[in-house]
């Protein structure tokens, strides 16, 4: 079965770190691309980072540029996201999704999610 699972989640006060990852099982995320969804209750859910599946080329939302990090391990089958000086506006269900071609902005072009893990930010 081709299953991704995100993990890290949990509850940080604002200015905390967390460290999101992303790990395959079935499937092998080294010829795919992995974005990172986050959504927010009431809200619409966006894309806030992608990494090629070479790693060469990493792209960030304006909302989260400069504070999370994404990168990945084709070894361990995982990719991961650091988040840096949290607020309370990036409380939200984040999720990973694989596309087998480039990254892209939109997530109906994704092959492969994950079920989520919740973030909330607050003190």
């Amino acid at each position: 079965q081709l299953q991704l699972v995100e993990s890290g989640g949990g509850l940080v006060q604002p200015g905390g770190s967390l460290r999101l990852s992303c790990a395959a099982s079935g499937f092998t995320l080294d010829r795919s691309a992995i974005g990172w969804f986050r959504q927010a209750p009431g809200k619409e859910r966006e894309g806030i980072s992608c990494i090629s599946s070479s790693g060469g080329s990493i792209n960030y939302a304006a909302s989260v540029k400069e504070r999370f990090t994404m990168s990945r391990d084709n070894a361990k089958n995982a990719v991961y996201l650091q988040m840096n000086s949290l607020e309370s506006e990036d409380t939200a269900a984040y999720y990973c999704a694989a596309r087998r071609r480039s990254c892209s902005r939109f997530e109906d072009e994704y092959d492969y999610w994950g079920q989520g893990t919740q973030v909330t930010v607050s003190s």
